[in-house]
C-alpha cells in the first residue's frame, strides 16, 4: 500500500471515528428523532388501512346491491314465468346474468381490499406495540441518562473537593512539621542554656565547699587584716 493509500485509508478512519463520536454525543436526539420518524411512518399506515377500508366498503356495498338486485329480478322471472310470458322471464334472466358478472367482480374487488385490510391491521397493530414499548425503553434511558450526568456531576464536584481538601490537609501538615521544628529548636536552645549555667552553678559551689573560692569576707576579719598593715 502506498504511502497516499495509507493517508486516505487514516482519513477515512478518523471521519469514522468522528461520525461515531457524534452520534455517540447526539444519541438520545437521533433516538428521537427517529420515534418522530416512526410516528409518521404508522400514521401513513393508518391513513393507507382507512382508505382501503373505505374500498372494501364501497365494494361491499355494491355486491350487497346487486346480490338484492338479482333477488328483485329473479320474482320478476317468476313472475313472468306465472304469467307464461317466456321470452320477458328470458329477457330478465339475461339481466340477472349481467347482475351476477358484476357481482363476482365486485366481489372479488371487495375480498381483495379485506384481505388487504387485515393484514394492514396486522402490520399497524404490531407496528404499534413495537412503537409502544420502544417510548417506553426511551423513558428509561433518558431517565437513566439524567440520573448518571447527575451522579457524574456529584463524582466530579466530590472529586474537585477530594482535591482541595488533599491540599489543605497538605498545607496543615507543612505548617505542624514547621510549628514543630520551631518548638525543637526552642527546646535545644533552652537546654543548651540550662546546662551552661548549670555547669557554672555548680562548679562555684564545689569551690566555696572546697573553702577554695567564695566571697565568705566579714567585717572583723577586713578591720584584722588593715591592723597588721598598720603594724
Amino acid at each position: 500500500m502506498s504511502i497516499w493509500m495509507k493517508v486516505v485509508t487514516a482519513v477515512r478512519g478518523g471521519v469514522n471515528e468522528a461520525g461515531e463520536a457524534i452520534a455517540d454525543n447526539q444519541a438520545l436526539r437521533i433516538l428521537d428523532q427517529e420515534i418522530r420518524d416512526a410516528d409518521s411512518e404508522l400514521k401513513r399506515s393508518k391513513d393507507a388501512l382507512a382508505e382501503i377500508m373505505a374500498k372494501q366498503k364501497l365494494s361491499q356495498k355494491k355486491v350487497d346491491g346487486l346480490a338484492a338486485k338479482i333477488k328483485e329480478y329473479e320474482g320478476y322471472v317468476l313472475q313472468a314465468l306465472d304469467k307464461n310470458d317466456e321470452a320477458l322471464a328470458t329477457e330478465v334472466a339475461a339481466k340477472i346474468a349481467e347482475f351476477e358478472q358484476q357481482m363476482a367482480s365486485e366481489q372479488e374487488l371487495a375480498t381483495g381490499f379485506a384481505n388487504s385490510v387485515a393484514q394492514l391491521r396486522k402490520a399497524v397493530s404490531h407496528s404499534e406495540g413495537n412503537l409502544k414499548r420502544l417510548k417506553q425503553q426511551v423513558d428509561i434511558v433518558k431517565a437513566t441518562d439524567s440520573v448518571q450526568k447527575a451522579q457524574m456531576a456529584v463524582s466530579q464536584r466530590h472529586s474537585g473537593a477530594n482535591s482541595k481538601m488533599r491540599t489543605a490537609l497538605d498545607s496543615l501538615d507543612r505548617i505542624k512539621q514547621q510549628q514543630e521544628e520551631r518548638t525543637a529548636r526552642m527546646d535545644a536552645a533552652n537546654e543548651l542554656a540550662n546546662d551552661t549555667g548549670g555547669d557554672e552553678v555548680s562548679l562555684d559551689a564545689k569551690l566555696k565547699a572546697a573553702g577554695i573560692a567564695g566571697n565568705n569576707t566579714s567585717g572583723a576579719d577586713i578591720l584584722a587584716r588593715l591592723k597588721a598593715r598598720q603594724g
